[in-house]
């Protein structure tokens, strides 16, 4: 079984007396991850957010009905908790009222989940957030030479669980993600009818990675009004889909305030989204897969490893621009990627970036040193 980045904080945080909260899109492995972490114990017992059998069990809130049913357990485990109404009440009452039962809610929309909890569960609960494999996990998995091997195919089909561990039908299982499953949650608590419209925003979005996005403009192309692409674009977020990039905006005039870009947490749900999974050689896309590739390699190893930054790009009105920034302690860390090491070569810090904000550092990321960046 391939090991995952956060299994050791889950485990150091099973000794505390806070509720467990494991968000992340479906199908990225936080049931596999939890089966691994309490296989044998027979003192859990699971429930699953999906089956009405679990909503019958926890809809009359009673803190002597929960003691009754589940008092010879001492962990609970909900998945798919966002499915449940009043969870973040019902958990409350575990931590505050039955504290020596551990709960732990995995959630795949942190949009629902995460507002039924924030306020309940202030100060009782830790979070950890689960994303697809990692370049990180993989090399531990096998060897780094084994995964830098496979960086290209990991360039067109991504690091969805299902995928890496079941060579040869990566396709079938891309398009059988896309079509509804990874949507599940958006559909429902999104109150959208039908799916082809929201198909047709992530299309939109997978030939615009790099750019920054016009809600204006995509709302014309897909014929809604823009408030209604803003809503869609922020449940996707909220769904570990995609994630956004803001601009960077200090003190130059000229530089872009407002806008946006926006990069999917996968590259194979992209590449199957446009329908495009050619090989490295015969495409016209390779320095966009390389970007959203290395930006949300990078967004898992801060993630993991609890490094606190804000992230953004850098672009001025004349087009001048940065691919990324990390803002960490006061500092700016501007960061280029190019897939060709001749173009990196060639490649340096805008001078009225360089001018404008002297406490920076600036490097190039390419395949040959992309260890220093994600590893």
């Amino acid at each position: 079984m391939i090991g995952r980045s956060i299994e050791e904080s889950i485990i150091k945080d099973l000794d505390g007396n806070k509720a467990i909260l494991l968000y992340g899109a479906r199908q990225t492995g936080k049931t596999t991850l939890l089966k691994k972490l309490f296989s044998g114990n027979e003192n859990v017992l699971w429930l699953n957010g999906d089956n009405q059998d679990t909503h019958a069990l926890l809809t009359e809130i009673s803190y002597s009905r929960y003691k009754t049913l589940f008092g010879r357990y001492n962990t609970l485990i909900i998945d798919e908790a966002q499915q449940i109404k009043n969870i973040g009440i019902i958990i409350k009452i575990f931590t505050d009222e039955i504290p020596e039962i551990k709960i732990i809610a995995t959630g795949s929309s942190a949009f629902d989940l995460a507002n039924r909890t924030s306020e309940p569960l202030t100060g009782r609960k830790r979070e950890h957030y689960l994303f697809p494999l990692s370049f990180s996990e993989m090399c531990k998995h096998h060897s780094f030479l084994e995964e830098y091997r496979l960086l290209e195919h990991r360039l067109i089909y991504g690091y969805y669980p299902e995928v890496v561990t079941n060579p040869g039908v990566e396709k079938d299982t891309l398009r059988s993600l896309t079509d509804s499953y990874l949507y599940k949650d958006l559909l429902i608590w999104g109150n959208i009818k039908h799916s082809d419209m929201l198909i047709k925003l992530l299309q939109l979005l997978a030939m615009q990675i790099g750019n920054e996005v016009s809600y204006h403009e995509l709302a014309q192309n897909l014929g809604i009004d823009r408030g209604t692409v803003e809503r869609y674009i922020d449940l996707l977020e909220k769904t570990y889909v995609i994630f956004r990039l803001s601009s960077f905006s200090r003190n130059i005039r000229n530089e872009i305030k407002k806008s946006k870009k926006i990069y999917f947490t996968d590259n194979g749900i992209r590449n199957a989204l446009i329908a495009n999974f050619a090989p490295i050689t015969l495409r016209n896309d390779v320095g966009v897969l390389w970007e959203n590739f290395i930006i949300s390699e990078r967004k898992k190893f801060l993630s993991y490893r609890k490094i606190w930054a804000n992230t953004y790009f850098w672009r001025t009105t004349n087009q001048v621009e940065i691919d990324y920034i990390e803002e960490k302690d006061g500092h700016l860390h501007a960061f280029e990627f190019k897939w060709s090491t001749k173009k990196a070569k060639q490649s340096k810090v805008p001078a009225s970036f360089a001018t404008t904000y002297p406490d920076h550092s600036f490097q190039q990321i390419t395949p040959n040193n992309l260890v220093e960046f994600i590893l």
